[in-house]
């Protein structure tokens, strides 16, 4: 690592030390977030050392090498987007240990990406919970922020969906559950087509299944849910 870059690492870490606190590293526990190489800095600071710091490819992984949970949440706020690769992507997934730096990497960095759809497929069969669970994170994320993905793309991420519900670990079913959720969200088709796969998942006889369509109709078959839509569908006709 180059002198100057090792100094910027030093420099974050010297900051993220200065804004930490125990209560804060003591509670992540309650989140089921494991706290043995954090520091305990909350995630408004993260995010605003990330805007001081600015988008630096070299920086973030360097900082993701430190194994600091904290520089790790950084990352998501200084990679730039063009310039992860998919090996990248595939070794930070492994890498994963916590429900929160995976979410925050696929919602805030990975769904910027190129990458992001050939990912879903991938990880979506995957054993490992973590990089299971980033499959349907990335999908939730693609599904409610990015404008270019087509309704084909998304609706062909169904049967991943509905395969995956089955799987009784809470994080990933949850994972699950989001993307369904925000697949159901975008316009009337996709919601029209993702009730359908909520009321047959929640007709199911595992208690998985049936957890993640009950939980998606909740918020599908809402009233809000339903004036959004059908507003976002006639905005886009």
């Amino acid at each position: 690592m180059e002198i100057h870059l090792k100094t910027r690492v030093g420099a974050a870490l010297g900051w993220l030390r200065k804004h930490s606190s125990k209560s804060v590293r003591d509670g992540m526990l309650r989140y089921a977030i494991p706290n043995d190489d954090a520091l305990g800095v909350r995630m408004n600071d993260i995010q605003k050392l990330g805007k001081q710091l600015g988008r630096d490819h070299a920086l973030a992984l360097a900082l993701w090498k430190t194994g600091v949970y904290e520089a790790r949440m950084l990352t998501a706020y200084v990679d730039e987007p063009a310039r992860v690769t998919a090996a990248q992507m595939d070794a930070q997934a492994r890498d994963f240990d916590n429900w929160a730096i995976c979410d925050t990497l696929c919602f805030v960095l990975w769904v910027q990406t190129p990458h992001a759809l050939a990912k879903i497929r991938k990880w979506a069969g995957r054993r490992d919970e973590f990089v299971k669970r980033a499959a349907f994170a990335l999908l939730a994320g693609v599904a409610l922020k990015d404008r270019t993905a087509t309704d084909a793309q998304l609706l062909r991420c169904l049967p991943l969906i509905e395969k995956a519900a089955q799987d009784e670990r809470n994080f990933v079913k949850k994972g699950v559950n989001w993307a369904l959720r925000g697949i159901g969200s975008r316009n009337l088709a996709l919601h029209t087509a993702s009730i359908a796969l909520a009321r047959k998942l929640a007709a199911a006889d595992a208690a998985a299944p049936r957890w993640v369509g009950k939980d998606a109709l909740r918020q599908l078959a809402s009233a809000a849910t339903m004036r959004r839509v059908r507003r976002q569908s006639g905005a886009n006709a």
